[in-house]
């Protein structure tokens, strides 16, 4: 009975959050239609058998989400974690920082970033605005309304498609199912905000987590939301994906999530041949993001969609690249995948 009514209310929480985030960009593109309608995005209709496509494939990631709590694989209570006042505090900031992004979108800038930044830090691919938001990953205001945008996005299932994750690298770590856990390494390559070490520290309470990101900012605000944690605090580190700064053979895992869709492709390898380099033999990588046209096709209209609105350079080549191919290229084996909703979880291993 307690199981059957915490099932209705993870459901119940699941189907509000869905409801907020589909009347959330209602209204903002009707906003934006009147506002700016010389600058609004034109986007494809989205066809009667995709949106039920959509709700169908929704309903079972959240079925997913709530069975593999049920094995054990992490807490039930992971399922409602969520900052929730905060982000009720932080919502009319998003409203008002939208005239900003429409005036960006209607100018097609992509290089509104502040003025301080020291742009010889960072790849010429990252400095630009991502999504048409503020600063794009470079400041304070931008870190803090991130995980509430991505919410909004995607209607509440963000958490749910981050923990997909998780199953195949506890399946992983069974190659080192021999050493205390406290000795197994965990890297999240490009953490941003600490949401996925969040799931992952629910999941793996004694192990050794590290989160890796390129912005300051956004480890900044990952440590505060971490530092809410009562477990140990994951070490955080800024540094370039490309160029991972730990010793080869250092980590026995390695979970990289949303950000491939943001990188170029000779990017995306360099990322990949670096996760293989610091993983020890035997160890695994857990990569997921968008899904690609080969494996969703039935989402197309989805996907022109968001890269139409959205800022997002590298995601139409994104959607069509092999990245089985890339990751055995990198020395990868074992490879494999799943689609859930709109995510895609590769596993692969360092044999």
């Amino acid at each position: 009975m307690a199981d059957t009514l915490t099932k209705l209310a993870y459901q119940a929480l699941q189907g509000g959050k869905s409801l907020m985030g589909v009347a959330h960009k209602e209204v903002s593109t009707k906003l934006m239609e009147l506002v700016a309608p010389a600058g609004a995005p034109k986007t494809r209709p989205i066809p009667m058998q995709m949106l039920k496509d959509l709700q169908a494939s929704q309903s079972a990631l959240l079925e997913v989400d709530w069975q593999e709590a049920e094995q054990g694989l992490y807490p039930t209570g992971l399922l409602f974690d969520g900052p929730w006042l905060d982000w009720a505090t932080r919502y009319p900031l998003v409203w008002l920082d939208m005239p900003s992004t429409w005036a960006r979108r209607s100018d097609r800038n992509v290089r509104d970033l502040p003025q301080e930044v020291q742009s010889e830090n960072y790849p010429d691919y990252y400095l630009q605005n991502f999504h048409h938001q503020t600063d794009g990953y470079l400041s304070d205001h931008s870190a803090s309304l991130y995980d509430l945008q991505v919410e909004i996005l995607f209607n509440g299932t963000a958490d749910p498609m981050r923990r997909r994750v998780i199953r195949p690298l506890i399946e992983g770590l069974r190659a080192f199912q021999g050493r205390p856990a406290s000795q197994l390494r965990v890297l999240d390559v490009a953490t941003g905000t600490g949401r996925m070490l969040r799931q992952l520290r629910a999941a793996l309470p004694q192990a050794q987590l590290v989160g890796l990101d390129l912005s300051a900012a956004y480890l900044r605000q990952a440590n505060r939301w971490l530092s809410q944690l009562p477990s140990e605090l994951p070490q955080l580190v800024q540094g370039n994906a490309e160029e991972l700064p730990f010793a080869s053979g250092s980590m026995q895992a390695v979970t990289c999530v949303f950000l491939f869709h943001e990188l170029p492709g000779e990017a995306r390898q360099a990322v990949l041949n670096e996760c293989f380099r610091v993983l020890e033999p035997g160890g695994t990588l857990v990569l997921a993001d968008s899904v690609q046209l080969a494996d969703s096709p039935q989402f197309e209209a989805a996907m022109d969609n968001f890269r139409r609105i959205f800022h997002e350079p590298y995601y139409r080549d994104y959607i069509s690249d092999a990245i089985d191919d890339r990751l055995e290229q990198a020395g990868f084996s074992g490879i494999r995948a799943s689609s859930h909703l709109m995510t895609r979880v590769w596993s692969a291993t360092k044999r």
